[in-house]
């Protein structure tokens, strides 16, 4: 039996910075400079510290560098514009400008960040409203012209058919982009797993990755430290690295071409044996 998911070939370039999807998976380190992120908030509020972990990461193996300034665990504080700015820009800055060659993504929601970020250095969106919390964000991503993460996520958990929800709903942040003039070839999707979904929902999507990669986009799965990992295996968030290394190599299988991880080393790991045996099938599915 050979597999047989989509891996699309895309090769992003912005000066000495490039990400390159297509020939192996690529692991995105997380890099939360907020202080009540679920598992590593308050770790890297100076510049330095967090410059120094970006610069480790990259070291261990990642291939980009996600910065977020506001925390998305369930009962998270919503913090202001300007707030989420005054903790990413610096931090932004400074590893441009001491490693020009590190692609960064911007994880927020809000437009005006994305485009500030972006102009900061960033040169990737990632949105976990999927373009939908502000109307704005669309329109910026086309107007910059960068690749845009679309996650699922919805305001209430109310779903009549779980899995064709999920679909519709990513499908709808498709055309909100496609729409605002963002090119498809920018698009990059994220199944949302943790986000309005309940334990069950969230291990029936794992096992349903494929609807989202058969959309014609490529898709990041950000798995790393969930609350369904430890309620499974009833552990804490600094102990579920075997339960989302299971994940990550799961959503490889199905098709998804980059990860979302705190522990970089030992996920460059599993992603490289993964790669090691999909990549080489003869089964395997490429698109441009």
């Amino acid at each position: 039996m050979t597999l047989t998911p989509v891996i699309y070939e895309r090769k992003y370039e912005w000066g000495p910075a490039s990400l390159t999807l297509g020939a192996r998976t690529q692991i995105m380190g997380i890099l939360n400079v907020t202080p009540d992120s679920f598992s590593d908030g308050g770790r890297y509020n100076s510049v330095e510290r967090a410059v120094a972990h970006a610069k480790q990461m990259v070291a261990d193996g990642a291939d980009l560098i996600d910065i977020g300034g506001e925390s998305t665990r369930p009962g998270s504080k919503v913090v202001s514009a300007d707030e989420e700015l005054g903790r990413i820009i610096p931090v932004i800055e400074a590893l441009h400008a001491q490693a020009p060659h590190i692609p960064i993504s911007v994880d927020t929601y809000k437009a005006d960040v994305a485009r500030q970020a972006i102009q900061a250095g960033a040169h990737i969106i990632n949105d976990v409203w999927g373009a939908k919390a502000d109307p704005a964000m669309a329109r910026t991503a086309a107007e910059l012209g960068c690749p845009i993460i679309l996650m699922h996520n919805r305001q209430e958990h109310h779903y009549t058919d779980y899995l064709h929800d999920v679909v519709r709903d990513v499908q709808a942040s498709i055309r909100l982009a496609l729409a605002a003039g963002v090119q498809e070839h920018q698009i990059i999707l994220d199944p949302g797993i943790g986000f309005v979904k309940d334990i069950s929902e969230n291990l029936q999507l794992m096992s349903s990755l494929g609807l989202l990669n058969e959309l014609g986009y490529p898709v990041l799965l950000a798995t790393s430290r969930k609350r369904f990992i430890q309620h499974t295996l009833d552990v804490g968030a600094d102990d579920a690295l075997e339960g989302t290394a299971a994940t990550v190599a799961f959503g490889i299988a199905q098709g998804c071409q980059l990860v979302r991880v705190h522990d970089v080393k030992p996920i460059r790991r599993t992603a490289d044996m993964c790669d090691a045996m999909l990549y080489r099938s003869p089964g395997l599915r490429r698109r441009s």
